[in-house]
């Protein structure tokens, strides 16, 4: 078993509220300064910057995981996590047949495709920052239904987390764990926090720009940087685990 450091909710340029600067090698490379292991790339609704990341991640060494932040028709934010891109995209169908609006770029913001070069490859047209008309459970559903892990964005935020959207978490949702933000540590958020005590519970930068990443990440004890041994370490499971304070 080894210590690796994980960061699952990273933000590319072609979230809205991103920044440029979110290159598939801009991020590569600072989450290489950082010292991370695993990262997923999880744009708001879609994840059509995940094989450009992948491809830089791969020449850097750095496993980098299928990921999308959905919002819920009741405006809460759920991280989808995946094992090949492939599950990625039959999710991204799925939330693009369920999210309606056209993007303005002026007013929300550019959402740039970009290739493992940095070249701008165009834009979506979607309105990616906006609401499906999925349901949370929906969400769970579809994304266990395709093999994934479905957790909770930043519950301890006053916006798009369940908790200030919904007052509570639902005991009969089945989710795979909680992300809290920087602003909290997962020991302290489950003993703050009600409802989170009996979930996994992980820590995650949410970057937007390059200076956010480093800035929170989780520590998983596991025997290999993938997929399948993190979902061990959420079940804590075969000597693996998530390491709640470092």
């Amino acid at each position: 078993m080894k210590h690796y450091k994980a960061d699952m909710h990273i933000h590319t340029c072609l979230s809205p509220c991103a920044d440029w600067g979110m290159s598939p090698k801009g991020i590569v490379e600072r989450c290489c300064e950082k010292g991370l292991d695993i990262i997923a790339v999880c744009d708001h609704n879609s994840m059509d910057n995940l094989y450009a990341v992948m491809q830089v991640g791969e020449k850097w060494g750095l496993k980098v995981l299928p990921g999308m932040e959905i919002c819920s028709k009741e405006e809460v934010h759920i991280l989808g996590l995946f094992s090949e891109p492939e599950q990625a995209r039959a999710m991204q169908k799925y939330v693009y047949a369920h999210l309606p609006g056209e993007n303005k770029p002026d007013f929300f913001g550019y959402q740039v495709i970009a290739d493992e070069n940095d070249e701008v490859m165009g834009e979506n047209p979607r309105l990616l920052i906006g609401a499906t008309t999925l349901g949370i459970r929906e969400i769970v559903e579809k994304t266990h239904a395709l093999k994934g892990l479905s957790i909770a964005s930043h519950v301890d935020r006053p916006a798009f987390g369940l908790i200030s959207q919904l007052g509570f978490i639902p005991p009969d949702l089945p989710l795979d764990g909680v992300e809290v933000s920087y602003r909290i540590s997962p020991r302290k958020a489950q003993k703050v926090i009600p409802g989170i005590k009996k979930l996994p519970c992980v820590t995650s930068s949410d970057a937007h720009y390059l200076d956010d990443i480093g800035r929170a990440w989780t520590e998983f004890i596991i025997a290999a940087p993938d997929f399948e041994e993190i979902c061990l370490a959420l079940q804590g499971i075969r000597g693996r685990r998530v390491v709640l304070d470092h």
